[in-house]
């Protein structure tokens, strides 16, 4: 069992960023595939970036919305992913939600087995 707990979600400013943080317990290391994901209500829950480790390599993933404006990362000593948010827009205002799955990347949410409760971000232009 994963248990993950987000933080680090703010209202801010269009242009101004904020740094979210996932913390990770439980059996994390049987999982290959950590990401974020954000969902706005009545929208479909939407991949924002996502690291998967494979053979001791690590391949990064972003929606083409974010790419140049976020950076996923992860600190294994720590057992923290990271999504730092520069840049940011109105349409980045969503509910950021962290996810583990024990397979590769995917960009398919209901393959994610272990989520954490969402921190919600609000950007205003």
């Amino acid at each position: 069992q994963v248990h993950l707990v987000e933080s680090g979600g703010d209202s801010v400013q269009a242009g101004g960023s904020l740094r979210l943080s996932c913390a990770a317990s439980g059996y994390t290391y049987s999982r290959k595939c950590m990401a974020w994901f954000r969902q706005v209500p009545g929208k479909e829950r939407e991949g924002v970036a996502a690291i998967s480790t494979v053979g001791g390599n690590s391949y990064y993933y972003y929606t083409d919305s974010v790419k140049g404006r976020f950076t996923i990362s992860q600190d294994n000593a720590k057992n923290t992913l990271y999504l730092q948010m520069n840049s940011l827009k109105p349409e980045d205002t969503a509910m950021y939600y962290c996810a583990a799955r024990v397979g590769g990347y995917s960009p398919n949410w209901g393959s994610y087995d272990a989520w954490g409760q969402g921190t919600q971000v609000t950007v205003s232009s």
